[in-house]
């Protein structure tokens, strides 16, 4: 277990026990990790909160096999359920457990330090694996199967839209070009060919490739679709003075994430209405100024931390009837898929 503490460092770990560990003082709390991951911030979270139960939810079986682990070494067992599944079915997994309300959800999106760190599954540049990315093993849908498949128009939306990815169309072009004579298998080789595309002198800092590999990503493993879906869910579920803490690596993430606590955190109504009904009145308190950001300290020791985006809200009231309307209609989509994504 030391190997596993030593490639998994939590990002703006005291900042998020900070800003979860008062809504879970009671005896008989419930909090949800939506991202298990390797488990620390699930280990610090439970070891700070002495009363509250921890449901662990994660997609991959390996990473939750290993979490799992952890937590009953530190002790913590009899007060954690891990849960396989992805985090969009988030009220499927309270219903399981026979729970209608929770006390705080939690979610660290994007790579956990297990993904990125081993060597098979293809989500990072840095060396050569089979092009695989998927976050659940029992999916069928690939990174190979995409570039394989895609047209070139497909292929420029996920770059573009995912990626914001200045040369999606040449990147896709020249994969369908290369294609036909030569399949894309490994990280390798796409790493290569996107190399040869991007005009050295228009070239970001760092590898061209980044914003390729985190588009196919995000496209294989339905990223913002299932974040889109779960935030509502989350929201329906709380406990009032319940609590929401998403840690966001992308600005994709983060756009989505305030958007939705937005809904919540402004009166709606007309600008400029003397009178505000109380069931206009906003449900969200912000429990962050915006979006918190990793120190440089933080940065130098850890520098996955160094694009992390925290926010969080409480739920200080029942959610209005119409909302709830909003937030069930989204949740009920099972797959809904983008234009630019396929089933």
């Amino acid at each position: 277990m030391n190997d596993l503490n030593a490639i998994h460092t939590p990002v703006l770990l005291d900042t998020c026990i900070r800003l979860i560990a008062p809504a879970l003082r009671h005896p008989g709390s419930v909090v949800v990790d939506c991202t298990l991951g390797l488990a620390g911030h699930a280990c610090a979270l439970l070891a700070a909160v002495p009363q509250t139960h921890l449901i662990g939810i994660d997609r991959d079986r390996e990473a939750l096999t290993l979490a799992t682990e952890r937590i009953r070494e530190a002790g913590f067992g009899a007060r954690f359920t891990p849960v396989h599944a992805a985090f969009d079915r988030f009220g499927d997994v309270l219903r399981d457990q026979g729970l209608n309300r929770v006390d705080a959800a939690f979610m660290d999106l994007g790579l956990s330090s297990l993904q990125i760190d081993e060597r098979d599954r293809g989500f990072s540049y840095s060396h050569d694996a089979p092009l695989d990315m998927r976050m659940d093993a029992e999916q069928a849908l690939t990174a190979r199967e995409v570039l394989a498949t895609y047209d070139v128009d497909d292929l420029t939306a996920i770059f573009r839209t995912y990626g914001e990815e200045r040369f999606a169309r040449p990147i896709a072009r020249q994969i369908v070009r290369s294609r036909a004579t030569r399949p894309l298998l490994t990280s390798g080789q796409l790493d290569q060919l996107v190399d040869e595309v991007v005009p050295r002198a228009h070239r970001s800092p760092g590898n061209p490739a980044k914003r390729v590999f985190q588009a196919l990503r995000i496209e294989v493993n339905g990223e913002l679709d299932k974040l889109a879906r779960t935030l509502p869910q989350i929201a329906l579920h709380l406990a009032v003075h319940g609590r929401l803490v998403v840690e966001s690596y992308h600005s994709l993430e983060d756009r989505t994430v305030k958007t939705f606590m937005g809904q919540g955190l402004h009166a709606d109504v007309p600008v400029g209405l003397p009178v505000i009904p109380d069931e206009d009145m906003p449900f969200f308190s912000a429990l962050t100024r915006g979006a918190i950001k990793a120190e440089q300290a933080e940065i130098e020791a850890n520098p996955r931390s160094k694009s992390v985006r925290l926010r969080a809200v409480e739920l200080t009231r029942e959610i209005p009837p119409r909302f709830v309307t909003r937030f069930l209609r989204t949740t009920r989509l099972e797959q809904p898929h983008t234009v630019i994504r396929r089933g």
